[in-house]
């Protein structure tokens, strides 16, 4: 597997262990991979995630959040809109709605990575990496 694009990487792990009714996945650790997670948290999809390991061998181990007593995951799909091969930027009067505002699009902005709403209440835009609902 190429492993450069880590954020499908990331977010294909996040699916994987979803369906697969997970507590916990491991994730290598990047600048990157540790901002989507802090979104993901922060918007109440995972329930947190920490840094393991050392110097090369860091990984992140983001815990699932799933709801009821069947345990649905809380996430029902990630959806990588940017591509390495295709990247997808948005200006700020055009970020998109993700299912009318139930999910979120992961923006990665000059001020960061945030949602779409957040960068629409800042007036940026972005690349768009994923959208999450």
């Amino acid at each position: 597997m190429a492993a450069n694009d880590t954020i499908a990487d990331m977010l294909t792990r996040i699916r994987n262990a979803n369906m697969a009714r997970h507590q916990q996945t491991k994730i290598p650790s990047t600048r990157m991979t540790r901002s989507i997670a802090q979104v993901l948290k922060a918007e109440g999809f995972v329930n947190d995630f920490e840094e393991v390991g050392e110097g090369i061998e860091r990984n992140l181990v983001v815990s699932l959040k799933y709801k009821g007593k069947t345990r649905q995951p809380l996430i029902n799909n990630l959806k990588r809109i940017s591509k390495p091969g295709l990247r997808v930027y948005s200006g700020r009067k055009d970020l998109p709605r993700v299912l009318g505002g139930i999910g979120i699009a992961i923006i990665s902005t000059s001020h960061g990575i945030m949602t779409d709403r957040e960068a629409r209440r800042q007036g940026l835009g972005g690349e768009v990496l994923c959208y999450v609902w």
